[in-house]
């Protein structure tokens, strides 16, 4: 059973593009990226799911029911995380997370007592007195406390410390384990490649792939960063696949696909001061992806 389906669904603002003909299917127990650099839609496509705003055009389904027709009824399984949390400031954490839990029709307070226990939060303070990082705690208790079957998330983790970060995908992974599908929408490759079976990626509104994250990875880019006497030029390694080459004041950078065995061969042959091969961020990975895309059509 797909939890979530979409046919040719488009959002336009006046004449701005939103997303245009999105198709997705999100079977039941997965959970499924959805990826992109800063305003390729994938907000924009959350809110349209959660009947936040409506589509200009196309439809979708949660649960197999259309999300305008059935908003409420679907709401009360769907558990979000936005971006940006904002709440009331002068209201307490308790009050404010008592208030949320009163929407659904279960008593969600022993839940709620064990995710705020998970995500060390102090629940007698003020919104107005937390940090960027508890709001987001806050948030994250706020929309689980219901025991959701489908679980939306976008940018989840910005504001959260490295261990807090580490609590929550383990949270996520246990309310996966239990049964609930997730939604995660990420631009950071490192949570998309440690949490999903599945992953969309997102161009200009539009879905240009979906693939299983292991075949993403196995396709995409190292990235380098080279530090020698002198400034090297991209022919010194012989035509390899190298991009986003870049050599000023002794230090070299590029991104590299294919036979890592093959780069570092030659890496060794220079007169090196430091070398550093880290994981590059996701629009680095994607302008590349969407070049080739583009050569292709």
């Amino acid at each position: 059973m797909n939890i979530i389906e979409t046919k040719k669904l488009t959002k336009y603002y006046g004449k701005d593009r939103g997303i245009v003909d999105v198709d997705l299917s999100v079977e039941e127990g997965e959970v499924f990226g959805f990826v992109g650099p800063n305003g390729a839609g994938k907000s924009t496509t959350i809110r349209t799911l959660l009947s936040l705003i409506y589509p200009t055009s196309g439809s979708a389904t949660i649960f197999g029911k259309d999300v305008i027709e059935h908003g409420p009824e679907i709401k009360q399984n769907i558990g979000y995380l936005p971006a940006d949390v904002h709440y009331y400031d002068s209201m307490k954490v308790k009050s404010l997370l008592n208030y949320s839990a009163s929407f659904y029709d279960k008593d969600c307070t022993k839940r709620m007592e064990q995710l705020v226990k998970i995500m060390d939060l102090d629940v007698n303070r003020k919104i107005s007195d937390l940090s960027l990082g508890n709001k987001k705690k806050v948030g994250i208790v706020q929309g689980l406390l219901h025991e959701p079957k489908l679980i939306i998330l976008d940018e989840p983790t910005s504001g959260l410390d490295p261990l807090m970060q580490q609590n929550f995908f383990n949270l996520i992974e246990e309310e996966n384990q239990k049964g609930a599908t997730i939604f995660f929408s990420s631009h950071i490759l490192g949570e998309v490649q440690k949490l999903c079976d599945r992953v969309a990626i997102i161009k200009d509104g539009k879905i240009i792939k979906v693939e299983k994250v292991a075949d993403l990875m196995r396709n995409s880019y190292t990235k380098f960063r080279i530090e020698t006497k002198t400034d090297l030029k991209q022919e010194d390694f012989n035509g390899e696949s190298i991009n986003n080459f870049v050599s000023k004041k002794g230090t070299t950078t590029f991104l590299f696909k294919g036979d890592i065995n093959v780069i570092i061969s030659k890496v060794s042959e220079l007169d090196l001061i430091s070398l550093r091969i880290v994981e590059p961020d996701l629009e680095e990975i994607f302008m590349h992806y969407y070049r080739d895309e583009d050569a292709d059509a």
